[in-house]
């Protein structure tokens, strides 16, 4: 089996004169968890939908496993996915559905699956049609994550649930990469791609702003730096990546940092420094980077 889990080349989708994706190019790593964020209308949805197979592009391919995202029967074996919007079989029950979802895919670990239901505290004997949006999220988390399928997609999966039962799905996460399977997780939510992804990638209006590591795409972008010293003033001026130096105080100054930090250190060095800390960007202050009104975008 290839080691590319899903692949979009020059993945393009236009609906008459609004183009909802352009020119997308991506590589998704079998055994990675995979980030793809980006506001309501960049595209994500749309981009869900043509590596499913479950829309045809204007141009372009996609791929699961090397295997024609557009052949849906072959790929779908290799697949779990959970919608952003779970509807169930109304009148069966949870336990029902997921014998169901186990009997039809690509296999079931069923001592897992029941560990599951007592993890995420799911009540199988109810029919669906008693299920709050967030029971029925549950359902087909609980169906995913369970499934041997080497590629877990999860288009905004916790949005209907509550913070307990969102740490269970990281330790879930987590645990289905540990097992070597892919997992794709579509989401707004910045505090959970900041604490299970391995990479993350930004869309914007259709297209692909950035993809990287999570430390790497923070590097892109600016730290901040507070400085405490005896000596004289450093000229950080004139030093690459340095910008809003501002004095805090007799011996003290705050300065934003872009890249590797050794011009800054060599210019503090003579200073007599003191103290000095270093406050990386959150995942929420580099995705407002991107969409901020302060700069523009």
């Amino acid at each position: 089996m290839t080691d590319i889990a899903l692949r979009a080349v020059h993945l393009t989708k236009r609906y008459g004169r609004l183009t909802a994706l352009d020119d997308l190019n991506l590589d998704v790593i079998r055994g990675e968890v995979f980030g793809f964020l980006g506001p309501n209308g960049a595209g994500k949805s749309t981009t869900i939908r043509l590596l499913l197979g479950l829309a045809r592009p204007s141009s372009g391919h996609a791929e699961v496993f090397g295997v024609a995202a557009a052949d849906v029967t072959r790929a779908h074996r290799l697949l779990a996915y959970v919608p952003a919007d779970v509807a169930l079989w109304p009148h069966m029950t949870g336990a029902e559905i997921l014998h169901l979802q186990a009997r039809t895919g690509p296999g079931t670990d069923l001592a897992y699956r029941d560990e599951l239901v007592d993890r995420f505290e799911l009540d199988p004997s109810k029919p669906a049609r008693t299920y709050s949006t967030g029971n029925r999220q549950k359902v087909a988390l609980i169906a995913a994550f369970a499934t041997r399928a080497p590629l877990l997609v999860l288009d905004e999966p916790t949005s209907g649930l509550d913070p307990l039962m969102e740490r269970e799905f990281r330790t879930a996460v987590r645990s289905a990469r540990d097992r070597g399977q892919t997992v794709f997780l579509s989401s707004h939510q910045l505090a959970e791609v900041e604490a299970v992804c391995d990479r993350v990638a930004i869309l914007r209006a259709g297209h692909l702003a950035d993809v990287a590591t999570m430390s790497g795409l923070r590097a892109l972008h600016r730290s901040e730096v507070t400085v405490s010293y005896t000596g004289p003033a450093p000229a950080l001026a004139v030093v690459p990546g340095v910008e809003a130096i501002t004095e805090t105080g007799e011996g003290q100054l705050r300065f934003t940092l872009t890249g590797p930090p050794a011009p800054a250190l060599r210019s503090l060095a003579a200073a007599g420094v003191t103290a000095l800390a270093v406050r990386e960007p959150s995942l929420e202050e580099v995705f407002l980077d991107y969409y901020g009104t302060e700069n523009g975008r």
